[in-house]
């Protein structure tokens, strides 16, 4: 088995910036769970047919993909709706995940997941690293990478439960505030503190 590295933190953190270094630069094979959300809500999927049954038909596209801006507003603003939509594609996410780590060849699998705590995934890795920043910095980067309004960005962070719940089980936390140099000294010593000595051993 592969040493798994749980990398998790709130929505435009920047975890998918640590773990494209994390392959890049340590060799490890990085699995962003929010990827094969996407590939859930292709045309025909089991996923796919459930969401347009819980939330309604209309949110299927002409070319029966989801609109998944849409069923993101939907369901930022309704708990309850999180939840089911949460209920809709964990198990298909849980499937790809364990796909990846049983046929990898490489000595460290990146798991990046949003809900990594919540969903139980962090429960089967060896480390668990927390990447945070600044509320104004979220918002700021998800008007500017996903076109969304303050209004619509705001909606997607409050929709998300507090980072202290996930600092709790970090064993390293990366706070992406500054520069990408910052940003790489950080992740070396998070390495060097929570992976190369088990590799090492």
């Amino acid at each position: 088995m592969p040493f798994l590295l749980g990398l998790t933190g709130n929505i435009a953190c920047g975890k998918s910036t640590v773990g494209q270094v994390l392959a890049e630069r340590y060799g490890a094979e990085y699995v962003d769970a929010d990827r094969l959300v996407h590939t859930l809500y292709a045309a025909g999927t089991a996923e796919t047919a459930a969401i347009a049954a819980r939330f309604g038909k209309d949110l299927l596209q002409p070319d029966g993909t989801i609109d998944r801006r849409r069923l993101g507003d939907m369901v930022m603003s309704n708990d309850a709706a999180l939840r089911d939509l949460e209920r809709i594609l964990d198990p298909g996410v849980g499937r790809a995940i364990a796909d990846r780590v049983e046929n990898t060849s490489a000595p460290v699998v990146v798991l990046d997941a949003i809900r990594l705590i919540e969903s139980g995934i962090a429960e089967q890795c060896d480390t668990v690293w927390v990447v945070v920043c600044d509320r104004e910095l979220q918002l700021q980067r998800l008007q500017s990478s996903r076109g969304l309004t303050r209004e619509q960005a705001a909606l997607r962070i409050a929709a998300q439960r507090p980072a202290d719940e996930k600092l709790r089980h970090a064993k390293a936390v990366i706070t992406n505030n500054g520069s990408l140099d910052d940003l790489l000294r950080q992740i070396e010593s998070a390495w060097a503190a929570t992976v190369r000595p088990a590799l090492s051993a």
